[in-house]
């Protein structure tokens, strides 16, 4: 190959590098508004104003003061499924993903009003629909935790029955789905 060629892809390659360098931080900061903008559209706007946000990688794309922290769709799921959560929900959070018993106790409250892409009624680490585990794709609802187990009788376990139900019955993560239309 001539050697001006040679110099010529050289002095194209540095180009392109420091085109990509000026260009990769400006696309980070549009890519975090998204992911901010997505954790944020969980929640009531009175809320998301003092969420903090944050990553499913525990990074902080947002400061907040209020107690409630919002998170983009898990990077996993596909579509939307942003949900902002109260401090007890976080905890429920941490168990959920690290597969630890969730003891409970105490009344918590998390917001999922873009809806979410679907879930198992039944088995919380169902990845997709199954003949018997009630696949359901839930609109906008908000998702609450009791204080004792023994609130959750009487409340049906049905996600078609028009209402709020019980998901996740008999494990250490049930909870009581509310839509809201």
């Amino acid at each position: 190959m001539p050697r001006r060629s040679i110099v010529s892809m050289c002095t194209w390659i540095i180009v392109c590098l420091a085109i990509v360098s000026l260009a990769a931080p400006a696309m980070a900061e549009h890519h975090e508004e998204g992911l901010i903008k997505e954790a944020l559209s969980a929640a009531p706007s009175e809320i998301g104003k003092g969420a903090k946000v944050m990553n499913w990688d525990g990074s902080t794309l947002k400061e907040g003061d209020n107690g409630w922290v919002c998170m983009p769709t898990p990077p996993h799921l596909t579509g939307t499924s942003p949900m902002c959560n109260d401090a007890v929900w976080m905890e429920w959070a941490d168990a959920y993903l690290n597969k630890k018993d969730y003891a409970g106790g105490k009344f918590g409250m998390s917001y999922m009003l873009a809806g979410d892409e679907g879930a198992s009624n039944i088995d919380p680490y169902a990845e997709g629909p199954t003949d018997d585990n009630q696949w359901i794709k839930e609109g906008p609802h908000l998702m609450i935790l009791v204080a004792d187990p023994a609130q959750l009788e009487g409340i049906s376990t049905d996600p078609g029955n028009g209402g709020p139900y019980v998901m996740w019955a008999g494990t250490p993560y049930v909870h009581i789905m509310v839509p809201v239309d």
